[in-house]
C-alpha cells in the first residue's frame, strides 16, 4: 500500500508506472516553501530570491536530468521560445536534481542563456514539496509550473510519460497571458 503522499502510477517511464511523492499542487494553490541551489553561484535560492522579492512571475521547467536526450532537447527548445518573454516581468528557470556543476557545464556547451538553472541536488526537498519526486528514480518529473508574482500557481503541465516532451505552445501561451506579452 502506498504512503499517504505517494501517487502510484501518476506518470510512466517508457510505459512503466512510476510513483510521484508529495502532495500534488493545483492551479490556484500557493507554492510551498522550497530551497534550491543556483547553478551559476551555488547560492541557496527560495521563492523571495527567485521572484526578486515578488516583482517577477516565474516559469519553472522541471526536468529529470539535463544529461538525457529529451531533457536536453526540451531545455534547448525552451531557451529559444522564452527569448520572446519580457525579462523585466518573468524569470525562467530549469530545475533538476543534477548537480549545479553538471547544469553549468551543459548550459555552457549548449549556449543556453535565456534560462537560469537551479538544482535540487543539495537538499532534495523541492521535488516532494511540489509533489513531483519520482520515487523509483530519485529524479523530478517532467513538469512545468507558472507562478505569478504573489506565489500562486497559475498553470501546471505534468508530462504523463517521462520520455515525452511537453506541449510548448500551451506553456508559452499561458506565460504570455500572465505577463501580457
Amino acid at each position: 500500500m502506498a504512503a499517504q503522499n505517494e501517487r502510484p502510477g501518476a506518470i510512466t517511464f517508457k510505459g512503466g508506472p512510476m510513483t510521484l511523492v508529495g502532495q500534488e499542487l493545483k492551479v490556484g494553490d500557493q507554492i510551498p516553501d522550497f530551497q534550491l541551489q543556483a547553478a551559476d553561484n551555488l547560492a541557496d535560492t527560495n521563492w523571495q530570491s527567485l521572484s526578486e522579492n515578488g516583482t517577477k512571475a516565474v516559469l519553472m521547467v522541471l526536468v529529470p536530468s539535463i544529461d538525457t536526450s529529451v531533457c536536453a532537447l526540451e531545455t534547448s527548445k525552451f531557451n529559444r521560445h522564452v527569448a520572446s518573454l519580457p525579462v523585466d516581468k518573468i524569470k525562467v528557470v530549469t530545475i533538476s536534481a543534477d548537480t549545479p556543476f553538471a547544469q553549468t557545464r551543459w548550459a555552457k556547451e549548449e549556449k543556453v542563456d535565456n534560462i537560469a538553472f537551479l538544482s535540487d541536488h543539495k537538499d532534495r526537498t523541492f521535488g516532494e514539496a511540489f509533489g513531483v519526486q519520482i520515487k523509483e528514480m530519485g529524479m523530478l518529473a517532467r513538469a512545468i509550473y507558472l507562478i505569478d508574482k504573489g506565489g500562486a500557481v497559475r498553470y501546471i503541465q505534468t508530462v504523463k510519460e517521462v520520455a515525452a516532451e511537453p506541449d510548448y505552445e500551451a506553456v508559452m501561451a499561458a506565460a504570455r497571458d500572465l505577463v501580457g506579452s
